[in-house]
């Protein structure tokens, strides 16, 4: 009887193996087709949706900078020769088109940052146009924003419509919040400087411990503290 050499124990044994992987490819090809497949569909989704994801922030983007120009355009009838392409007889007209740009792209790029800034934009722009009550619930709406700084925007704002309304303790309550949690769009400074703003005329004394709170806590900001001068020298005594 022929007795196997070690080199042949090895070749029998990779043709074997060889062999299995052959039969059970045959055998499971369906499932190892679907398998493959699976891998490219969910790799050529994911590819999709990266693109698709691009192409609607960069609409959106788009956007809401027609508005922001909108927003922002001459009012009144530019001057031969100066370069401007945007105007409007008044500033009502231009904040009326602007909402309209605002709200669209609040609706249609939502779940976008530009979306949420532009909604944060409609709620200004109903004040702007003395809509203080829709203005209101519009920028309680967008401080709900994942985003710190959009929501901060959105808080700031509507504090100063409650004040306007006359619910000035819900309007201070809000500025002090926004004070004890700053964000890089409402800083400290800027969320006192308002609250003290709102009671110069009805508390003048709590207006000037708010000044010299900031006097304290800002002394090194040179331009802070002149305008902290100012706003203390000009209070009702």
């Amino acid at each position: 009887m022929h007795r196997m050499t070690r080199r042949e124990l090895k070749e029998d044994e990779l043709l074997t193996t060889f062999e299995w992987f052959q039969r059970f490819g045959k055998e499971h090809y369906r499932e190892l087709f679907g398998m493959i497949a699976a891998g490219i569909l969910i790799v050529g989704s994911v590819m999709g949706w990266k693109d698709y994801t691009a192409r609607q922030e960069a609409a959106a983007n788009m956007a809401l900078a027609t508005a922001l120009s909108t927003y922002h355009a001459y009012v009144g009838a530019p001057a031969p020769g100066s370069g401007v392409t945007e105007s409007y007889a008044t500033v009502e007209e231009r904040d009326k088109k602007a909402l309209a740009q605002f709200r669209d792209v609040a609706s249609r790029y939502r779940r976008q940052k530009a979306g949420q800034i532009a909604l944060y934009h409609v709620g200004v722009c109903q004040s702007d146009l003395g809509d203080s009550a829709v203005a209101i619930k519009t920028l309680q709406q967008a401080a709900r924003s994942s985003d710190n700084d959009i929501a901060s925007l959105a808080q700031f704002a509507r504090a100063g419509e409650l004040i306007k309304t006359g619910q000035q303790a819900e309007g201070l309550k809000l500025y002090q919040q926004l004070a004890d949690h700053p964000t890089l769009a409402v800083p400290r400074a800027t969320a006192l400087l308002a609250m003290a703003d709102a009671q110069r005329a009805t508390q003048p004394a709590e207006a000037r411990k708010i000044y010299a709170q900031l006097q304290v806590e800002f002394a090194s900001d040179a331009t802070l503290a002149s305008t902290l001068k100012e706003q203390i020298a000009s209070l009702p005594q």
